[in-house]
Parts: C-alpha cells; sequence; structure tokens
C-alpha cells in the first residue's frame, strides 16, 4: 500500500527478479480455472453448514491482501508479490475476502502494485471475470471484495468493469438503514447484515467495498452494490514491520467522528459500538530502504500461525483484539467482538484460514481445496539471508544515486 519512489523500485525489482523465490522449493502454477468442489454439501454455506444461519457480520472472513500480486512463476517470482497462489485458488482454500489496489493506465482500471510499471496484474475487468466464474460454479458461497481506489476513479468506472465482466449480477445491495452508502460519511452505521443462507437464497453473493469512491455528482448514479469502504468499516495498522508490532487500534478511517478520541484504542471500541465492521490487518513488511518496504515472506510461518501464544502469531493477534474490543461475540469461537475481516500475506501459510475457523467455532470445513505444504521457515531463512543482502545494496544504491 506504500508508493515508494517508483524509479527505484522499478530498478530493484528489474536487477533482481528472482533473488527471493516462493518458499516451496519451486515455483506454483498460475491456474486460471478453480478446482471443482464436489464434496461441498448442499446445506454448506462458505464451507460449513453452521456458517448459514449467521449474520455476515458474525462471521470472521479470511482475507488475501493483495490478492492479484504474485510471488511465482508468473512474475518471475517478484518480490514485491504477496501472494504465492492466484485469487480463485485462494477461494477455493477458504479464503473468503479478496483486497486489491486498482490504477488508472491510460483508460482503464488495472490491477497494479503501487505502480503499474512495477508489477502489473492487468485489468480489473478480466480478473473480475475469472472470480464471477468462480462464483458460477461455486453456488453456496459468499465472498467480498475490497479495492483500493488509488486514482480516486468514479463509482461509474467501477460499475463498467462489473457489469462487463458480468459479476454486477452477484452484487449485494444494503437495504434501507444499513449503512449509507451514497456518502463517505459515517452518520449512519450498520447493524444488522443479512444471514449468509439469505444471500445465497437471493444470489447476491458478493460483497464489495471500494476505498474510497468519490462523492456522486448529479449526473452520475453510483452503482448500488459498490459501497465506500470506511461508511462500513474501520482497520487496523498495516505498516508493521516487526512481529511484536501487532495492534488492535483504529488506524483508518482517521478523520472519522469516531477517531476523535485521544486514544486510538478507544477510538476502535467507539467505532464498534457506532456499527463499523473490524477489519485487523495482519501482514509484515520488510524495509530494505527508508521508503522501499516489500513484504516479509521470511517470518510468514510465524505470522500466518494460529498459535494463541507466540508473538506475532495470527491467532495470538486476533486473540488479542477479540479481548481489547470486549462485547458479546456471539455465534462460536468464545468471547470477545470477533474481527469481521483479517487480511493475510501468503495464505496458505498457517494455513491462514485455520485460525478464522476457530474464532468461527468450525471443526471440519468441507469442500475446501489444499495448497502449499511445501519448504520450511529454516530452508527459506537461508534463502532470504543472501538474497536480502543484494536487495539492500541495490535499493541504497539506487535510492543515493
Amino acid at each position: 500500500m506504500l508508493r515508494p519512489p517508483t524509479w527505484a523500485l522499478t530498478a530493484l525489482l528489474t536487477l533482481a527478479p528472482g533473488i527471493l523465490s516462493n518458499p516451496q522449493g519451486g515455483t506454483t502454477t498460475t491456474t486460471t480455472a478453480p478446482p471443482t468442489n464436489t464434496s461441498v454439501s448442499p446445506v454448506a454455506c462458505n464451507n460449513s453448514p453452521e456458517l448459514c444461519s449467521r449474520a455476515y457480520n458474525n462471521i470472521t472472513h479470511m482475507g488475501a491482501h493483495d490478492s492479484a500480486f504474485l510471488r511465482d512463476a508468473s512474475t518471475g517470482n517478484s518480490i514485491a508479490g504477496n501472494q504465492f497462489y492466484n485469487a480463485t485458488v485462494a477461494l477455493s482454500a477458504g479464503i473468503r475476502l479478496l483486497q486489491a489496489q486498482v490504477h488508472l493506465s491510460g483508460n482503464t482500471l488495472q490491477l497494479c502494485h503501487t505502480s503499474c510499471s512495477l508489477l502489473d496484474a492487468g485489468p480489473l475487468e478480466t480478473w473480475l471475470a475469472k472470480i464471477k466464474y468462480w462464483l458460477d460454479t461455486n453456488p453456496n458461497e459468499v465472498i467480498t471484495l475490497l479495492l483500493v481506489n488509488i486514482d480516486n476513479q468514479p463509482a461509474s468506472a467501477f460499475g463498467s468493469a462489473f457489469d462487463r465482466s458480468g459479476i454486477a449480477t452477484y452484487g449485494f445491495t444494503p437495504p434501507s438503514g444499513l449503512g449509507n452508502n451514497s456518502s463517505n460519511n459515517t452518520t449512519t452505521k450498520t447493524t444488522t447484515w443479512p444471514t449468509l443462507q439469505s444471500l445465497i437464497t437471493s444470489n447476491t453473493r458478493l460483497v464489495t467495498f471500494i476505498a474510497s469512491l468519490p462523492s456522486s455528482s448529479s449526473q452520475e448514479e453510483k452503482p448500488s452494490y459498490l459501497l465506500n469502504e470506511f461508511t462500513y468499516l474501520f482497520e487496523t495498522p498495516y505498516n508493521v514491520t516487526s512481529l511484536s508490532s501487532f495492534t488492535c487500534t483504529l488506524d483508518r478511517p482517521s478523520s472519522s467522528s469516531t477517531n476523535n478520541s485521544s486514544s486510538a484504542t478507544a477510538a476502535a471500541a467507539a467505532a464498534i459500538s457506532s456499527g463499523l465492521l473490524p477489519l485487523l490487518n495482519h501482514f509484515a513488511y520488510i524495509a530494505l530502504t527508508q521508503d522501499i518496504m516489500i513484504p516479509n515472506a521470511g517470518d510468514v510461518d510465524t505470522t500466518n500461525s494460529p498459535s494463541e501464544t507466540d508473538t506475532g502469531a495470527l491467532g495470538q493477534h486476533v486473540r488479542a483484539c477479540m479481548a481489547e474490543w470486549g462485547g458479546g461475540g456471539s455465534g462460536g469461537g468464545g468471547g470477545g467482538v470477533k474481527p469481521v475481516f483479517v487480511l493475510v500475506d501468503f495464505f496458505d501459510r498457517g494455513p491462514a484460514v485455520e485460525t478464522a475457523d476457530r474464532v468461527n467455532g468450525i471443526d471440519g470445513p468441507v469442500g475446501r481445496v489444499s495448497v502449499g505444504g511445501g519448504g520450511g521457515k529454516a530452508s527459506m531463512g537461508g534463502r532470504l539471508g543472501v538474497g536480502m543482502a543484494l536487495v539492500a545494496w541495490l535499493g541504497v544504491g539506487l535510492v543515493v544515486f
């Protein structure tokens, strides 16, 4: 999400495209078509019958941060990549939230990481069409998109991409009283969301948040299924470079009336009380220079671990926030307000979805495809040692000269 000097990071990635590959002992294969989930029970919702009757906001949805930006053979194992597997593979593995950055390239909305000259994952429309196919073939699943509108494009531009891809037909439009999807303020908050089963029955199985949409002019009608993120959600901090630095405090929306308190912790509690849904950012960066950061793949086995005691582990972070936020937390997984959304890098490690299952009180999910599982933390660490030294040297040289 950071925007480092484009020329520096471009040169860095060009000079060292493969020195940090994925930790699975080789390259991954980018799968276009999703595996067929023949074992999914007709009564299961999001891989579990227990979730069907639960409200959308009473479930922890595990998400893939920068899901379109891969560290695999298709990108030459780019060190800028945040995931080893693509979006439809992630969905088949149990991920239910996909986040990505959207830039304007020419006249096209393009999925680009920081800049289209660094890592370009292609047109938004093409990506959405693949997700639409996955929804077509998995009729009992509800998924969420979170798209970062880097170049402040109008809602109509996103609506056109959704329409052309065909995915707009699945868009969920909030009923009257469920937030305010026509403006970017948070004066009207969400209260009760529909259950997964009701979303499946109505075939409105796609919830889409945009961060953020400009105010619509009178000449432009915003598609009702495109929701301004910070009208509905708040996020915890995301610029984390130490595994001991994950917190539960409110980071965004910084301008929200819920963030007027001198305590960011109190602001998070106020946001929850007002109806905003918590999004927990849980991924770490490595700082190459003051301005250049890359995803920390070397510690991902710890970062994505379901452990509730290890420092920096996903399980520990989630449980700490549930305790800090308090509340009843009905619906499986113990007391406390659960994060409704969690974003991680390299989702297959951990695997991250195991933490969501524990919080949701799910035992024995059905219909998932297993991915990953190769290459250990120790072997990857050795590769990182040499690779990081070279990348850091190149980065410093580029910044200085």
